[in-house]
């Protein structure tokens, strides 16, 4: 729910910033407003203002999109959330076309010879000996 107000409230700030931005440039051009220090800082400062926003604005988005990432790669007998599992599942899965049940032997093999580990490292070791059995 944060992140969606966070982007929420940045497309309207950015929105009327480049609104406001493309009316003093225009003014500017066409003659209008006449181009002292004042203008040059105001006009340089909307830029600023409107070059930041965007960054943040869909440096949030690229992050709400990209997959979880494993913190705890290797690190035995520790607390997992889950989301990560659900990802490196369906990546296996994906990776074995669909078959759903190979993917979990393979995790309970893996189970088998490496007892104590997180779920997810299960699930990127399978991935990693699929990616080397491959080449």
């Amino acid at each position: 729910m944060g992140n969606q107000v966070v982007i929420a409230v940045g497309t309207f700030i950015l929105l009327l910033t480049g609104l406001l931005l493309g009316y003093v440039l225009s003014q500017l051009v066409l003659g209008f407003l006449a181009f002292n220090l004042l203008t040059f800082f105001g006009t340089l400062s909307l830029i600023l203002i409107f070059g930041t926003l965007y960054y943040v604005l869909f440096w949030q988005l690229r992050r709400n999109q990209s997959p979880p990432s494993t913190i705890n790669q290797g690190i035995p007998n520790q607390v997992d959330d889950g989301g990560s599992d659900s990802y490196l599942k369906n990546r296996l899965i994906a990776k074995l076309s669909g078959d759903t049940a190979a993917a979990e032997r393979l995790i309970e093999q893996a189970k088998e010879t490496y007892p104590g580990m997180p779920e997810n490292w299960y699930c990127e070791r399978v991935l990693d000996d699929l990616e080397r059995d491959r080449q």
